[in-house]
């Protein structure tokens, strides 16, 4: 089986390549000012124009880098689970002593061992259909980049007012050769635009990065992480350096996977904390390649609404209330997106974010799953208010995590106190030292009268150790990524 690490590094070249042109025009673009403002007449606009075409040239140059960087990660990804298939079939057949020979053939010497047989045999056969899969799609992809070098222009566009199907059906009629024009010349325009496929928006949005870093050196970490070699290749979505900064990123590409998570942070979310944030979405995401490797997992961090940064601010339902609508319509675009069969969705939501899910949740949401992690609370007492299936909906707070003693709803601050107050020593203890059933925003979505399927958490998680590698909580948010049921309590 080929070495997905061989196929990372060549993408990184493509990456480097693209950086290396992003850099020269730079500099043309500095040598255009500087034309300018000492010289004037004729040949200076020629000079400009002939500049500012090399630039669009580059551009294109960066596109078709992209592109071939996008085929090229995926390609390693797929091989990466065709290989962890190929390990969990030669871990069984050792494990039932079968073996299985170099023409990838089981052989078994026991009678007993056509159920272990069966097993190993599919594997095998599931990481050679993913290898040929990838193979294929890897090489039309690049014959793509290859042939579609040329310049091309379209000026049909949809208005302004069209939807997210409507604008995905738009851009399918176009050449890839039209496509990558109008990314190289438009980025702005395409970078946010809803119904524009991920990969797409990936590259208007990596063409602005450059500019932006500039006027906002926050966006140095997102850049490097951009650049890193993970197992799953990030794509930038969107950025917004407005306030706080917003970003949603994907690891691995939401199109093409078959199973999509949203992972929604919470409280004092923003630029500056986003490599934390999307390294828990990449622990799920990575956890899930380890439990489906026969299928591709994308793990999206949407922060694009405004989360609270002080408490008084975290009282107040409103930015969730924004944010709610936005995710709505985002998890709306990932299924206006899609190639091929519609993926499985799943929405995580952790912290202030579980309110932003609970509330989008009460609404028409594209989600086939809910998660809601160390909750403040949902906006509705009831799963019962939902749209998606109560069987569908999934909650844990560990009995370590601050949110749920420190968001208690006033009903129940007014009921513990004079508890607090009339047993001394023990009264604080019993008042505020167990969960609360009403927290601020709500029932707890943990307990079980809210309705939720309720999975196990460690008991030492706090606020921010669901995401403990090799801990209970990692693998329930994996299993239910993956369509798999976790344990739960009764």
């Amino acid at each position: 089986m080929t070495d997905p690490d061989r196929w990372r590094a060549a993408a990184s070249a493509w990456r480097r390549w693209a950086a290396l042109a992003g850099a020269l025009a730079a500099e043309f673009g500095t040598l255009t000012t500087r034309l300018r403002s000492s010289w004037s007449g004729t040949a200076v606009a020629a000079a400009s124009a002939a500049f500012a075409g090399f630039r669009r040239r580059l551009a294109l140059f960066r596109v078709l880098c992209w592109r071939a960087d996008q085929a090229l990660s995926e390609l390693a990804a797929s091989l990466a689970r065709a290989r962890e298939l190929l390990r969990r079939a030669q871990g069984r057949a050792k494990s039932a002593g079968l073996v299985i020979d170099s023409l990838g053939t089981v052989h078994s010497t026991r009678p007993t061992a056509h159920a272990p047989m069966a097993e190993v045999t599919a594997d095998l056969s599931a990481a050679l259909e993913i290898a040929a899969r990838a193979d294929a799609q890897a090489t039309a992809r690049l014959t793509a980049v290859s042939a579609s070098t040329g310049f091309g222009a379209h000026s049909d566009r949809p208005d302004c007012t069209a939807g997210p199907v409507e604008v995905k059906q738009w851009w399918d009629s176009l050449t890839q050769q039209e496509r990558n024009w109008l990314l190289a010349t438009d980025p702005a325009t395409l970078a946010s635009a809803r119904g524009i496929p991920v990969a797409d928006r990936d590259v208007a949005n990596r063409l602005l990065l450059d500019d932006q870093r500039v006027a906002d050196r926050r966006l140095d970490e997102l850049t490097a992480r951009l650049d890193d070699d993970g197992a799953l290749r990030a794509y930038l979505i969107g950025v917004d350096l407005g306030g706080d900064g917003r970003a949603v990123v994907a690891l691995g590409d939401p199109d093409r996977a078959s199973h999509v998570l949203t992972h929604v942070p919470g409280m004092t979310s923003d630029l500056e904390s986003l490599g934390s944030e999307l390294t828990r979405a990449g622990r799920v995401a990575q956890r899930a390649a380890e439990l489906a490797p026969d299928q591709a997992t994308s793990a999206v961090l949407w922060l694009d609404y405004d989360a609270p940064d002080f408490l008084h601010e975290a009282f107040s339902d409103r930015q969730a209330r924004e944010g709610a609508a936005e995710l709505r319509r985002f998890q709306e675009d990932l299924r206006a997106t899609h190639d091929g069969e519609p993926a499985h969705q799943t929405v995580l939501g952790h912290s202030y974010g579980s309110l932003v899910t609970g509330l989008a949740a009460a609404g028409p949401l594209a989600a086939d799953d809910v998660v809601l992690v160390g909750s403040p609370g949902t906006g509705v007492d009831s799963v019962d208010r939902f749209t998606v299936p109560a069987d569908r909906v999934w909650a844990s707070t560990s009995r370590t995590d601050v949110i749920q003693y420190a968001s208690v709803s006033p009903k129940s601050l007014l009921q513990d106190l004079p508890i607090a107050a009339v047993l001394p020593g023990t009264g604080p203890m019993l008042a505020f030292g167990t969960p609360e059933r009403d927290l601020w925003f709500g029932r707890n979505p943990s307990d079980p009268g809210f309705g939720a399927q309720v999975f196990a958490s460690q008991e030492d998680a706090g606020h921010l150790g669901y995401w403990d590698p090799g801990r209970p909580a990692l693998d329930a948010l994996a299993q239910i990524t993956v369509g798999q049921k976790p344990i739960t309590r009764p």
